[in-house]
Order: structure tokens, then sequence, then C-alpha cells
């Protein structure tokens, strides 16, 4: 039994392909999803996406959000941005990350505070990725 795998976001198709298992950021907390899963649709908060291929890797996506739709043997995943982790740079990510802190300490109303926060908690997912993935890749 395998699931064949979709990300795509507004720059274009970033996966495609098959897997044993995906494991996704959901709303509610991470969903792991597995072949001849009950459908399901969600929103996904910012975090990674992973997938482990049918040799048994995995392979780390970011996503800003979006949606996930699961079918028996399929997944997609509608990200608002996603990008491959090995492709983040990670002193950008900390710049995002410091830029989006400024701008919630100088944010004058509910409207700038609520964006602020946004790109905070995406700032904070993605850094928080490549760091995760750095670690990970210095143990191997």
């Amino acid at each position: 039994m395998k699931l064949h795998v979709d990300i795509v976001s507004a720059e274009g198709q970033i996966h495609s392909g098959s897997a044993n298992m995906v494991y996704a950021p959901a709303e509610m907390g991470e969903v792991g999803i597995a072949p001849r899963h009950a459908p399901l649709l969600t929103r996904l908060k910012p975090g990674q996406v992973r997938i482990e291929d049918l040799e048994g890797q995995e392979q780390v996506f970011f996503v800003s959000g979006g949606v996930l739709e699961v079918q028996p043997h399929l997944v997609t995943v509608l990200a608002d941005t996603a990008a491959r982790a090995h492709d983040i740079d990670e002193a950008e990510a900390e710049k995002a990350k410091q830029r989006a802190e400024e701008a919630l300490s100088e944010a004058h109303d509910k409207v700038d505070m609520a964006r602020a926060q946004a790109e905070l908690a995406e700032a904070a997912a993605r850094l928080h990725v490549v760091k995760q993935l750095r670690g990970t890749s210095s143990r191997r």
C-alpha cells in the first residue's frame, strides 16, 4: 500500500511522488496519514510536512499554512508558501523572525498586531524547521 503526495503552492508544484506515511501540522495538532486513511480536509498551520518515501527516507518541507486534503490513496497539500527544508537559508529565516518581532513591538492597532503575530508565527516555524533539520543532519 502506498500514498500519492502532492505539495503545491502559489509558486508551483514543490513535490509529487509516492509515500508510506505523511505527517503534517494540522490546525489542531500534527496528523499522521497512512494509506487508506479516512477522507479529511483541514487547515494547516506553519510548520513542517514530513514525507516517508517508499525507501523509508524522510523528506522535509516547510509550509506557511494552507489546506490539507486526504483521500484514501492521495494526499494534497495546498500551501500558501512551501519550500524544501534544505532550501531554506537559516540566516534569512533568523532575519525574518527579527523583523516580525520588531513589527510586533511597533504595532499600533489590532490589525497591525494580528498581521505581525501571523508573520512572527510563520518566521518562527520556518526557523524551527531549519534548526531541526540542521540538528538531524549533524547526527547522521
